[in-house]
């Protein structure tokens, strides 16, 4: 957790930073955000940021240098951008007016400046200005971007958040991540390009580590951010109610069984500020109920979707057999390069 408070007694505010499939609506199911009485989130619990990177990734954005998108591209963008954190800031005027802490989950990558992303590495501090956001005068004057803040979000804006991450081994996150995209691309939102566009981008805990030692830097912050892995979340209760108790969060909430017949992707479908057409609602409806399948049909924590050790050998073997040598040689080769990665934070993980 980073972040400080903007020097009153109001309540904190907590952004919960993941990456794609490593259980973090587990997290918040046992965590039971919607029903935590002094808490406020939206019916995603966050993602506020999603409508940002779906329009950064149209017409296969990310595979082009900046040079290559043009003045409206780049508008529309910004603007989309834009829209995404002015319903966050809704979101915590809403909390605040209602002294309730304000708790939002986003993906590391969706809250990347589009000027970072792997082809534009040779762009200027004029085009980094393109898509940042603008900032409530509440937040003062100044917007300074470090060096590892290659978020929208100036720094001062950032240290108001109480920033916690959660991870999980990548050999059990990145094929579950192709694994859903298969299943957009089966059911006809997505091509094969944009399958495999969407899911690789995503295949990385680069973004997550950098946003970590951005926290460890800030001035202010004495202790090592709060983090989480998706193991101990399954297995591990202890350390839940920990990083619980340590999110400031009521642990009398929390939940380990629960009922089976809600079902948060239609919230998710509704939640979406994008979804302005019968399409785009069917699409947003299709992939909250692929990515929530699991949670959805449970009554509980499912052990067995987290095995106590992984062999990554073994695990290419199965990847191999399942999607192909090609694909199981590009999932591999991003496990391998997330590894450093993601041991270095597993390190600073909530234990008990």
């Amino acid at each position: 957790m980073v972040a400080t408070t903007t020097g009153n007694k109001e309540p904190h505010r907590i952004l919960l930073v993941s990456v794609p499939r490593t259980a973090s609506n587990l997290l918040l199911k046992v965590l039971n955000i919607p029903n935590q009485p002094n808490v406020l989130a939206s019916p995603k619990g966050g993602y506020f940021f999603y409508d940002a990177f779906m329009a950064a990734t149209r017409d296969n954005r990310l595979n082009k240098t900046l040079d290559q998108w043009n003045a409206e591209v780049k508008s529309e963008t910004k603007a989309v951008v834009q829209k995404c954190f002015d319903r966050l800031e809704e979101y915590s005027a809403r909390a605040r007016a209602e002294n309730k802490i304000m708790f939002t989950k986003e993906h590391a990558f969706w809250l990347v400046n589009p000027c970072f992303f792997t082809n534009n590495d040779g762009t200027t501090p004029e085009d980094h200005r393109e898509f940042q956001v603008s900032v409530p005068e509440c937040y003062g004057a100044s917007a300074t971007f470090s060096a590892k803040n290659k978020t929208i979000m100036p720094d001062e804006y950032l240290r108001t958040w109480r920033i916690a991450f959660i991870i999980r081994h990548p050999a059990l996150a990145w094929p579950s991540m192709y694994r859903a995209m298969q299943k957009l691309s089966k059911a006809g939102f997505i091509d094969d390009d944009g399958m495999r566009g969407a899911s690789f981008t995503n295949m990385s805990m680069e973004w997550t580590r950098m946003l970590f030692d951005w926290c460890r830097e800030q001035p202010d912050e004495s202790v090592t951010p709060l983090v989480i892995d998706a193991n101990d979340v399954i297995h591990n209760p202890g350390a839940v109610v920990k990083f619980c108790e340590k999110a400031g969060l009521d642990t009398s909430f929390m939940q380990f069984e629960w009922s089976g017949a809600e079902k948060k992707s239609e919230d998710w479908a509704a939640g979406s500020a994008n979804a302005d057409t019968p399409e785009e609602v069917a699409f947003h409806k299709t992939a909250a109920s692929i990515m929530l399948s699991t949670l959805e049909e449970s009554t509980g924590v499912v052990k067995d979707k987290a095995p106590a050790s992984v062999d990554i050998d073994a695990e290419v073997a199965k990847w191999r057999v399942e999607f192909g040598d090609e694909v199981a040689e590009l999932i591999e080769k991003a496990t391998r390069d997330s590894m450093p990665d993601y041991e270095y934070l597993k390190a600073s993980r909530v234990t008990v």
